[in-house]
């Protein structure tokens, strides 16, 4: 039975998410996750659903499963040791790093997952990049150590280089890449050793060795791993929960997602150290108390997860109070009040009928056609949360229906993915839905965007690229000595912001030296785009 108090209700919660490169083994280490919480069980050799539905997996989208790799961001929620997990998943390529950035804004913490022979690779760099902007308690957890990689000391300098982050190691591996015996928990000095299980599909057995029987059984792996130890601590690599939840450091873990090993040791992880829900600061930055009346922040909206169901979710993370199904909150842009009734609880593609939430939790909301991504919600007493950002486009693409009999579905279909953020789209006074242009951060949303275009909405679509590299926010009294330039459009969003897209960089520079009475404004997190 519920607490039935939000603070107490808060505490139980770890609200993170996941990141990585293309093939890191996130996918992997989520249902794994899943695994030792109990949330599916093993059938016939793999891991499945609960009861006997479909293999449970974050990559519900047809596109992502054609190319195995994480294209949008998912829930999932479940139990272990007293506590609810709320995992988010997110894509897995920095094309999407600004899906990224919304999932991140409903975390209070996040598990970087790299893969133990590639570390940190340039491509997605970015992904990770943006948990430093946000100062996001970051865990590390270097997977696949049961195959051929690099030496472990080499990744931890590559993760402080690149990341400006202090790795800090909780468990240090016994034998290298390839030869995984099994990790120390340099804690409490505990060594143990892992038993495959049959393709992955239960729990790895696990076997706590006193230092002498460790010694004794793994020979020189034993004592090559308490030399990088003290290695380590002589650097002062050593655990600081307070430089962990300020960002500053990165608690580091190594295993195997596929086999489960060192699985276990990642999760009790997240829920001894990641931070429970806090306060949300209010655009004043004046914090919401946890046990203040119910409110939410809108950070994700997605059509079409299941073709059975054809319907738009609005996923909020629950910021204060208690969320139950039915009440009537309203909605903070607008001012107009509605009711909750289809309130969800998502599984992955799965979904089923929720009563009610706590701080941390994720609700999706049913066909609320009007609520929008960085949207507030609230009962009782007013609050208002900072919106998401939208990131700097650096890719332009016009969109053209390639059926003109289409147009209805195809105008529908664009509305749909810019209010999910899968592209930005922008339009010209003069030609409007006719030939919209698409902006990205990156090319493969221009794929997502004509994939789903075709295959949710039935508007096969053509794709011309532009000469465009490079936006600014502009205003009206600007956009007419802009438009009469030589290499500049000015386009508008659908919230009425205007973009003066430049072709390079140079000549943004020459019109902003020969022009400076022009509003020529950097958009908020261009920094983390590029």
């Amino acid at each position: 039975m519920p607490v039935e108090d939000p603070v107490a209700e808060a505490a139980r919660r770890r609200t993170f998410a996941i990141i990585s490169h293309p093939d890191a083994g996130k996918t992997t280490l989520t249902e794994k996750f899943l695994l030792y919480g109990g949330a599916l069980h093993s059938e016939a050799g793999s891991v499945k659903a609960k009861g006997s539905r479909r293999s449970a997996t974050s990559d519900w989208m047809e596109l992502e499963q054609k190319r195995g790799i994480s294209i949008t961001s998912t829930v999932l929620q479940f139990p272990y040791r007293d506590h609810v997990i709320n995992l988010l998943d997110t894509p897995g390529h920095r094309d999407f790093s600004e899906d990224t950035y919304r999932v991140l804004a409903a975390a209070d913490a996040a598990v970087m997952v790299l893969d133990a022979a590639k570390g940190i690779e340039p491509q997605t760099l970015k992904l990770f990049e943006v948990c430093r902007e946000r100062d996001m308690p970051l865990l590390t957890f270097i997977n696949k150590w049961d195959r051929p990689g690099r030496d472990p000391l080499e990744l931890l300098d590559e993760v402080e280089k690149l990341l400006n982050v202090q790795p800090t190691p909780v468990t240090w591996p016994v034998g290298i890449a390839g030869d995984f015996r099994g990790v120390i928990d340099r804690r409490s000095g505990d060594f143990t050793r892992f038993t495959r299980t049959a393709g992955g599909a239960t729990e790895a057995g696990e076997e706590v060795v006193s230092a002498d029987e460790a010694a004794e059984r793994e020979g020189p792996s034993w004592q090559a791993a308490l030399d990088e130890l003290e290695l380590i601590g002589a650097v002062g690599s050593d655990l600081d929960p307070e430089a962990f939840l300020a960002g500053i450091s990165s608690p580091v873990y190594f295993g195997s997602a596929l086999t489960n090993f060192g699985v276990r040791l990642m999760l009790d992880g997240v829920v001894d150290m990641a931070p429970s829900p806090s306060p949300r600061p209010d655009i004043d930055d004046t914090p919401r108390p946890l046990d203040a009346a119910f409110s939410g922040f809108v950070f994700k909206v997605q059509a079409n997860m299941d073709r059975a169901h054809r319907d738009r979710l609005a996923f909020f993370r629950v910021c204060s109070g208690h969320f139950e199904r039915g009440m009537v909150v309203t909605h903070d842009r607008t001012g107009k009040p509605f009711a909750t009734k289809y309130a969800q609880q998502v599984f992955g593609q799965d979904r089923e009928t929720i009563d009610d939430a706590w701080p941390g939790d994720v609700v999706g909301l049913v066909n609320a056609g009007d609520v929008r991504i960085g949207d507030t919600l609230w009962a009782d007493e007013p609050v208002t949360f900072a919106g998401i950002p939208s990131f700097a486009p650096e890719y332009f693409s016009v969109a053209r229906a390639r059926d003109t009999g289409r147009f209805k579905q195809f105008r529908t279909g664009i509305a749909q993915l810019d209010e999910e953020g899968v592209v930005q789209v922008l339009r010209h006074p003069d030609t409007g839905d006719q030939a919209p242009v698409f902006a990205a951060v990156g090319p493969m949303q221009f794929e997502v965007a004509a994939h789903r275009l075709e295959n949710e909405f039935g508007a096969a679509v053509d794709l011309s690229p532009t000469s465009y590299t490079i936006a600014r926010r502009t205003d009206a009294d600007s956009e007419p000595a802009l438009r009469a330039m030589r290499g500049v459009e000015v386009l508008q969003r659908a919230d009425g912001t205007r973009l003066a897209l430049f072709e390079s960089s140079f000549w943004l520079a020459r019109v902003e030296a020969d022009h400076p009475e022009l509003t020529l404004e950097r958009l908020v997190a261009e920094g983390m785009s590029s």
